[in-house]
């Protein structure tokens, strides 16, 4: 590995353990946006649900991880986000639910 790829490597470390307190720089902002985008396929695009599927968008960051520690404590039943909650750390997750709660709901 060359100074380039650890340099590369270090970079992507660091924006990926950015604490959710940093969600002031552009970095962790793009960082909130990609990871809240892996919940498109069920909750719609910036949380814009359509159907019988629980929107995101506008919910206050507290309720949301409220509702993502009760998924992944087993607390609220779940067929899926019990097991998608795991797999995120509690920054990454309050990342994801501060993205939510800045994104206005549509009527």
């Amino acid at each position: 590995m060359n100074l380039s790829h650890y340099a590369i490597g270090l970079a992507l470390a660091t924006t990926l353990t950015a604490p959710a307190g940093a969600q002031s720089t552009p970095g962790t902002a793009h960082l909130a946006r990609n990871l809240a985008a892996t919940c498109a396929n069920c909750h719609g695009t910036d949380g814009q649900a359509r159907g019988d599927m629980r929107p995101l968008a506008g919910v206050p960051a507290e309720a949301l991880m409220a509702m993502l520690n009760g998924y992944r404590s087993g607390a609220i039943p779940a067929t899926i986000m019990h097991q998608i909650t795991k797999g995120y750390s509690d920054d990454q997750l309050k990342l994801i639910a501060g993205y939510f709660a800045a994104q206005t709901p549509r009527p």
